[in-house]
């Protein structure tokens, strides 16, 4: 028994005539008559009593009929809730505002138009928070640099797009003419650096894509975000490390100039709890941003 079945003897019932009926639900008579019956064989008793001109319950069709509307209301309630549901829902979501700066307006943007009923909710946060969040389950994505060794147990990271990473400098900084520049002219400058207690892996980074240790760096300044980074850098303090997404945050404030050699580029992507299946709103939230940065 479906509830189509429930559907059409109620509206046989309440018509007392099937071509009425027929009309209403938008079918032809025959099939309806037919559904009528076997509806009559599955549950073994008859609920209508017909004749040339009318039709009408049974007692047992009356008692079905109580029963019938109540099934198909709890239906549409269920339906209902589950509506609402979706249009009251929240994603939270942790970005890092400078590898992401160049597509996630785009982003929000397509899951709008795909989810208009669903509200996403952006935090401001370091990778470790991020990871951290995921895990408790305050956050439901992340749209992060890649973990540098492996994605944290648990977790699943899909990559988005990659950033060469160089060096900004200020505007009148001898580096700003430049077309490249060498690891080891970095090493003389003064640098400014993300906090390590709150940015570790831009430590490593750093150390990684410069071929040295921590020690043999002139750390001049230690910022505590991507703004205040770029506000070091172009105020002639200091040069930075940076992937090249940075320039959608700096503008034309600071002038980016690649490393040569060229160290592996930042991957970013969108991190969330390697659940099966995920919910309705995280499943779109990825596929749409896996299609918005994939676009030209």
């Amino acid at each position: 028994m479906e509830l189509r079945h429930l559907r059409y003897f109620v509206a046989v019932a309440e018509e007392e005539n099937i071509t009425r009926a027929a009309e209403r639900l938008n079918l032809s008579q025959p099939p309806l008559s037919r559904q009528i019956r076997d509806l009559e064989e599955e549950i073994g008793v008859p609920l209508l009593e017909r004749n040339a001109k009318s039709i009408r319950l049974t007692a047992a069709g009356r008692v079905f009929l109580d029963e019938a509307r109540a099934v198909l209301w709890r239906a549409d309630q269920a339906i209902t809730a589950a509506q609402a549901a979706v249009k009251k829902a929240e994603l939270h979501v942790g970005y890092a505002p400078s590898p992401t700066g160049e597509f996630l307006s785009g982003i929000l943007h397509a899951f709008e138009k795909a989810m208009p009923g669903v509200r996403v909710i952006l935090h401001d946060l370091s990778s470790a928070e991020m990871v951290a969040g995921l895990r408790a389950g305050s956050l439901h994505a992340a749209l992060m640099v890649a973990p540098p060794k492996r994605t944290p147990r648990g977790l699943r990271f899909e990559p988005l797009r990659s950033s060469p990473v160089g060096i900004i400098v200020s505007e009148s900084h001898p580096f700003a003419e430049k077309r490249t520049i060498k690891k080891a002219d970095v090493l003389k400058e003064p640098l400014a650096v993300f906090n390590r207690a709150e940015y570790p892996d831009y430590h490593k980074l750093l150390t990684t894509s410069l071929g040295t240790t921590s020690g043999k760096l002139r750390i001049v300044e230690e910022c505590d975000g991507a703004l205040s980074l770029i506000a070091a850098v172009s105020a002639s303090r200091a040069i930075a490390l940076s992937a090249e997404s940075i320039m959608s945050v700096a503008g034309s404030r600071v002038v980016f100039v690649p490393l040569s050699p060229p160290p592996a580029p930042l991957k970013v992507g969108v991190c969330f709890p390697d659940t099966a299946p995920p919910i309705p709103p995280l499943r779109r939230f990825v596929e749409t941003a896996q299609s918005t940065v994939a676009s030209p």
